[in-house]
C-alpha cells in the first residue's frame, strides 16, 4: 500500500518541489498552504505522516499539532526556518515526532520519514507487556503511566524516553544513544535535550512520591538500576 504525505506549507515553491521529490519516490501527496485547511484534510482524510511547517498563516503549525494530538497520533515531522533550542523543545512538547530546519536537504527529509514510520511500525507491534519499577508502571499500548494507582500524565517525548530507559533496565544508555533512538537525529540544541527531559520525568515520577527511579553516570549518560 502506498504510503500516503500530508504537506502543510504556505511557501508553495517549498511545498511543490517536496511534493515533486516525494511521489519521485513513490509516494502519495496532498498539500496545504495554511493551517485550517491543513487541519481540514487531515480530520476528513486517512494519512500515514503529515509534514508540518510552524509558521503558517491562520493557525500556526504548534496549535495545528496540538489540536491533531487531542484524537490522532498520526506521525508528524515539523519544518520549519527556526532554529532555536525552545522552538524545537516546544514541538516536540505538543506531540511532534521529529524536526527539521529549513532549508534542509531531501536527502535528510526522506531520511527522517522513513525513520518515523519505521518507528511507529515497530510500536505498534509491541507487546502490551507492562514495564515495572518499583511503583512505577508503564504500560505501552495505552501510553499509560502510574506510580502506584496514581495516573501521571507525560509527554510524549517524556514517554518515550522513559520508555527506552525501562526496556534497557540495567543498561546504561548514553545521552547520544538517546537522542538517535527517541529523537532519530541529532539537532543544534545537542545531548543538553536528553538532561533536560531526565529533569522534567524526575520533577514527575521521582520529587511527588519519593522515588529513585534515575541514576546519572558522569559523562556518559543515565540508567534504571533494579538496586540502588
Amino acid at each position: 500500500m502506498t504510503t500516503k504525505v500530508l504537506i502543510v506549507e504556505d511557501e508553495e515553491k517549498i511545498a511543490r518541489f517536496v511534493e515533486l521529490e516525494l511521489k519521485y519516490e513513490g509516494y502519495d501527496v496532498e498539500k496545504a498552504y495554511d493551517g485550517r485547511a491543513g487541519l481540514e484534510l487531515i480530520r476528513s482524510s486517512p494519512f500515514d505522516i503529515v509534514l508540518l511547517d510552524i509558521m503558517l498563516p491562520g493557525l500556526n503549525g504548534i496549535e495545528v499539532l496540538r489540536r491533531i494530538r487531542q484524537n490522532s497520533n498520526i506521525p508528524v515531522i515539523l519544518l520549519t526556518a527556526r532554529d532555536a533550542v525552545v522552538d524545537k523543545v516546544t514541538g516536540l512538547d505538543s506531540g511532534a515526532d521529529d524536526y527539521i530546519t529549513k532549508p534542509f536537504a531531501i536527502e535528510e527529509l526522506l531520511a527522517r520519514i522513513r525513520a518515523v514510520l519505521r518507528k511507529r511500525e515497530i510500536s505498534e507491534v509491541k507487546t502490551e507487556d507492562t514495564l515495572r519499577f518499583k511503583k512505577l508502571t508503564l504500560n505501552p499500548q495505552g501510553r499509560e503511566v502510574h506510580v502506584g494507582d496514581t495516573s501521571v500524565h507525560l509527554t510524549k517525548k517524556e514517554f518515550d524516553l522513559l520508555e527506552l530507559l525501562l526496556e534497557n533496565k540495567n543498561i546504561v544508555m548514553t545521552r547520544e544513544t538517546i537522542l538517535d533512538r527517541i529523537w532519530d537525529y541529532d539537532f543544534s540544541g545537542g545531548t543538553n535535550a536528553v538532561d533536560v527531559y531526565i529533569r522534567y520525568l524526575r520533577a514527575k515520577l521521582e520529587e511527588p512520591f519519593g522515588l529513585k527511579i534515575f541514576h546519572t553516570i558522569r559523562g556518559v549518560g543515565y540508567v534504571i538500576k533494579d538496586e540502588d
